[in-house]
């Protein structure tokens, strides 16, 4: 089990299998495959002679993951999240093994080498309009959880048309402005769409900062809060007005800090996700 590296990417999954266990059971690299597609060179590794031990490498593009037989199998569970909110979350699990071809004979005096491989990427993230921390997936043996983290950007815009990002003045915007704000996913799979579950406000960039005002979640709203678009895309609009925090009356201007936790869904699966209530705030 320890000959066997898995790194669970935003692109990519990366299998490293120690080569030397292959050559001491009788194999060369070309005999290993991907889901017993031996017939084709696609679903082949490549060696890696510039490491110790050397390696073989098996590289799966999440956009054509299921071209050599790899299972993507979407899950959805119901539970709390770290507010204590309800929510349902789709959970992306991406299994798949390397093995050995059998031999054209009734017995084989060689070893079967088989590798199962599995990521797993939970589909709920908390992006902030702050610096965006990307979570990097470690190493396991078998099986690693993943993260889209680093494709999610929380922006904001000056009006609806969403082509003009927003620059606050150094005197800050006036109150009652409206703000246009975009959960949007880059660089991901076609296959997933944007699904804003949770977006709140904080007076500091602490996420998890007790003194909050939420703009909205599931089917409760804040009034001045319009949802335009959610599930139906790489991208979740909304819009709300510029408050203060009157914990700040004694300095000239109120910070806010935007936060929203967002979750990534199979796009035929987004429409059963989304509350009918908030579907109702939608034009």
């Amino acid at each position: 089990e320890r000959d066997i590296n898995v790194f669970c990417g935003v692109q990519t999954i990366t299998m490293k299998i120690n080569f030397c266990t292959v050559l001491f059971s009788g194999y060369s690299e070309t005999d290993l495959a991907l889901n017993g597609k031996h017939g084709d060179a696609h679903c082949r590794g490549f060696i890696n002679n510039n490491t110790f031990p050397a390696v073989v490498i098996f590289i799966i593009n999440l956009s054509t993951l299921e071209s050599c037989g790899n299972t993507l199998v979407v899950s959805s569970a119901r539970g709390v999240n770290a507010y204590g909110n309800i929510s349902v979350v789709q959970i992306g699990n991406v299994s798949g093994y390397i093995d050995t071809p059998d031999p054209p004979t009734i017995i084989s005096y060689l070893p079967g080498l088989l590798y199962k491989f599995s990521c797993s990427y939970p589909l709920e993230y908390l992006v902030n309009n702050t610096q965006l921390a990307s979570s990097s997936a470690a190493i396991s043996v078998r099986e690693n959880n993943g993260t889209f983290i680093s494709t999610l950007n929380l922006l904001l815009y000056n009006d609806s048309t969403y082509s003009q990002q927003l620059l606050i003045p150094s005197t800050g915007l006036p109150l009652k402005t409206k703000i246009y704000a975009a959960v949007r996913a880059t660089n991901l799979d076609g296959r997933w769409n944007v699904l804003m579950d949770y977006c709140y406000t904080t007076p500091s960039g602490n996420p998890s900062d007790d003194l909050r005002y939420d703009l909205f979640f599931s089917c409760d709203k804040d009034p001045q809060t319009t949802i335009i678009e959610n599930g139906k895309s790489q991208m979740g609009r909304f819009s709300f007005e510029v408050f203060r925090f009157v914990k700040h009356k004694n300095q000239k201007m109120s910070t806010v800090f935007l936060h929203c936790v967002t979750k990534l869904c199979r796009a035929d699966d987004c429409p059963f996700l989304v509350p009918e209530s908030m579907e109702k705030y939608e034009v």
